[in-house]
This record gives structure tokens, C-alpha cells and sequence, in this order.
């Protein structure tokens, strides 16, 4: 320190800043901090992707005994290995081996906390100098988080409102260069409530076959499908492109707290292999937190126990829910909805500003909203789609309905004069 004055060798890291410029989270504790707090009514939660605090989508009693087992047998008090206890993947690669045309190993299957680690491990590994991903717009935002941290140039695709939110294929064409590494897509769709069929996934791997690129497939919601689509996985079509499959036990099991994710590398042909990504994963693994051991000893136990009557009374909610809320959207004329939602526990709609007072943008429009209906909504900006919003239908059916029914005052008391 020169003359008594203050000065230190170190600084807060920009690129951190950068990342953490808009979050789902911050821009929904944001919308919370505008709440009129004299409003006696319950606040009714549409911006939110976890649905565990509601009676209608508790977890499955096996799930929740097979983590007092596990916990209770005290084989799981010790460290994990870092890519996870072998009969944890085992569990995991047996449930994603279902319908597949060849088969995975567990040596194919890493376990992280939660499927926002498997992102960051995905990005870590894919990341060099002048590297650039294709995103899709809109899409999750830890997406951009995450690369911005690992200093990848960030190219967006549109996914088509139009076309039931499919990818834009000439947009990936056209965006993709020599310093493309791969291209993300979600399905089904955070946060457009799509479910990408065969024929089109089939054009997405053969795209990404032409450029060179792999896809990041995030199937958090696997099989969270209810429309007439079919889910498929995009590990289908590992053997055209290599796939790396994310996901995680947190939405069809609706259990987002307790962090169990994974990174399955789909990759018959070995080329993952032949250019060190498998080395880097296990790398960076090693250098990286473990999902608890004991959530990873319940795993075999809570796949194999489950039920089906507790997925299908799960899809049955959010197919009535997905109804409600398809019509009920349809009677406020300044919200459009291009596709009723198939999958997933969202819906994208288009906000027509023009027809409403006082209303400059999709931000203002959530912030007002929360303080004069105690109704929270995302912005479609965090998203990626500025004057659009992002509309959870995963709570619980009465909620909804009256949450649907604010939102519709709201917009009838804004609405311009004729």
C-alpha cells in the first residue's frame, strides 16, 4: 500500500457478471419484490418450473422411501466416485436403453448435481479459444449463462412460432462455421411447451452430421409429453451425430431439490472418443462436486419402484392444465398463443402491445401485473423473446384458474379505449 492508501491484488471476475446478467431466478425475485404487500390475496405463481410445493405433483411414496432406505442402510455416507456409483448409472442407462436401436453402457452415463451441472460440464469441455454454440431463441437462459462464463461467442436459431416451434434448419446452416461446436436444443421445449417429432429431430442430426457439430439434447422433461406428438429422444439419431443427452430425476419425478443429473454420452460410432471429449468429461468431473452419495443410492431403487400410475396421473395434470390454460388464454385479446403446449410445464404467448395502455413492454407489463394482481409471470425477455411471455400451467388446477382469471381482469382493465 502506497501512502496508507488501499490497495489489493484481486477484483471480481467479469465474465461472472456477464453470466449472471439475467437470470430466470433474478428476474422472477425481482417481480416478487413488486408485490403490493397490502393485496390479502394468495400470490399465484406462473413464472416458476418447480411444481414440488403443490399437493397434486408430490413425488411417489417409492421415491421418497427409497431415499430413507438408502440413507438408513449407511452404505452411502462416503465420497461417490466422480462419475457417479456404478449402480446408480446402471439404473440410469438401463431406463434410457428403453426403445433405443443399440445400447448404452454405464461407462456412457456421468452423474452431476442436477442437469444445470451437466450443462456446465458440456460447455467446460466443448469450450477452446474463438469457439461459438448455436442456442435456440427462445430458449433456458443458463444456456447463455454458461457460455458467456466459458467465453463461447453465443449464435442464436430461432425456433418457428409458426411451425409449432420447430428448429429454424436454414438458420443453422447459415450460422454455423469452422468454429461451431454443437448446437442445443430442449424437448420437450423450456420454454415453448413443444415436442419436437421424429421426422424433424431425424433433419436436426442430419444437420448437424453436414456441419460437423454435435447436439446437446437437454431432456430434463423426458417423456413429460401429453399432445399428439410422440416424444422421442434425440439419442435415436446417435448413430448420424453424437449426442450428449442431459437430464436428471427433478421434473418427472418432481424432486428439482435434491440435485441428481446426468451427462449420457450417445456416441455408437466412437467419435466422441477419437476427439478426447469422453477424457475431458471425466477430467473435469475430477475436478468437480458429486451429487450426494446417498440421492445416488436411492436412484436404482427409485427408477425401478415408481410406479406408472404416478406418471400418468402426473401427465394428466399438466394435459388439464395445458387445456385450461390454451383456453383460457384464448379469451384475453391481447395474448396470442401460437401452439397449444404438448409437453413439458410451459407455454410461450405473444403479447400484442398495441392493444394495451400504459404498457411499453413484456417487462412492465409482469411487473404491473404482480403488483396489481399478485399474479407472477416471466417475461419473455429472459427467454430470449422480448413482448412474448412464458406462462407455467404446472401448479395446481384451481390456482390456475384463478391466476388465468387476474391475468384476463388485468389485461381488460389496461386495454385501450375504442
Amino acid at each position: 500500500m502506497e501512502n496508507g492508501s488501499e490497495k489489493w491484488g484481486f477484483q471480481g471476475k467479469q465474465e461472472m457478471n456477464a453470466a449472471a446478467a439475467i437470470t430466470v431466478r433474478g428476474v422472477l425475485n425481482m417481480l416478487m419484490g413488486n408485490l403490493n404487500e397490502d393485496d390479502s390475496r394468495p400470490v399465484i405463481p406462473l413464472g416458476h418450473g418447480d411444481p414440488s410445493h403443490f399437493p397434486s405433483f408430490r413425488t411417489s411414496p417409492a421415491a421418497e422411501d427409497a431415499i430413507v432406505d438408502a440413507l438408513r442402510s449407511a452404505k452411502y455416507n462416503c465420497y461417490a466416485p466422480t462419475v457417479g456409483i456404478l449402480p446408480a448409472r446402471r439404473a440410469i442407462v438401463d431406463y434410457l436403453n428403453r426403445d433405443l436401436p443399440y445400447k448404452l453402457s454405464p461407462d456412457d452415463v456421468f452423474l452431476t448435481s442436477g442437469c444445470t451441472q451437466a450443462i456446465e460440464v458440456a460447455f467446460a469441455v466443448l469450450s477452446r479459444p474463438g469457439a461459438n454454440i448455436l442456442l435456440p431463441r427462445p430458449g433456458f437462459p443458463f444456456y447463455e449463462a454458461s457460455a458467456a462464463y466459458n467465453c463461447f461467442e453465443v449464435r442464436h436459431f430461432d425456433l418457428l412460432p409458426e411451425k409449432g416451434w420447430e428448429v429454424d434448419i436454414d438458420a443453422v446452416e447459415t450460422l454455423a462455421d469452422e468454429n461451431t461446436v454443437a448446437m442445443v436444443i430442449i424437448n420437450p421445449g423450456n420454454p415453448c411447451g413443444n415436442v419436437f417429432s421424429y421426422e424433424h429431430l431425424k433433419k436436426v442430426a442430419e444437420t448437424a452430421r453436414k456441419l460437423g457439430i454435435l447436439v446437446i439434447a437437454d431432456e430434463v422433461y423426458d417423456n413429460l409429453a401429453f399432445g399428439s406428438t410422440k416424444y422421442v429422444p434425440m439419442r435415436m439419431f446417435a448413430s448420424t451425430v453424437p449426442v450428449l443427452t442431459l437430464g436428471s430425476i427433478s421434473k418427472k419425478w418432481i424432486v428439482p431439490g435434491w440435485r441428481l443429473g446426468w451427462l449420457v454420452t450417445s456416441d455408437p460410432n466412437g467419435i466422441l472418443h477419437k476427439y478426447g471429449i469422453i477424457e475431458s468429461i471425466t477430467g473435469f468431473l475430477n475436478i468437480s462436486s458429486d451429487p450426494a452419495t446417498f440421492i445416488q443410492g436411492a436412484i436404482p431403487q427409485i427408477i425401478e419402484n415408481t410406479k406408472e400410475d404416478f406418471f400418468s396421473k402426473i401427465i394428466c395434470i399438466l394435459r388439464e392444465a395445458a387445456d385450461i390454460s390454451y383456453n383460457r388464454i384464448e379469451e384475453i385479446p391481447c395474448i396470442t398463443c401460437p401452439k397449444k403446449p404438448e409437453g413439458s410445464m410451459f407455454v410461450m404467448v405473444k403479447l400484442n402491445l398495441s392493444m394495451l395502455e400504459d404498457v411499453n413492454d413484456d417487462m412492465e407489463f409482469c411487473l404491473k401485473l404482480a403488483k396489481e394482481e399478485s399474479v407472477i409471470i416471466l417475461p419473455g425477455v429472459a427467454v430470449g423473446s422480448k413482448n412474448w411471455l412464458r406462462i407455467t400451467f404446472a401448479i395446481e388446477p384451481s390456482s390456475l384458474e384463478e391466476g388465468l382469471a387476474r391475468l384476463k381482469a388485468f389485461c381488460q382493465r389496461h386495454a385501450k379505449k375504442q
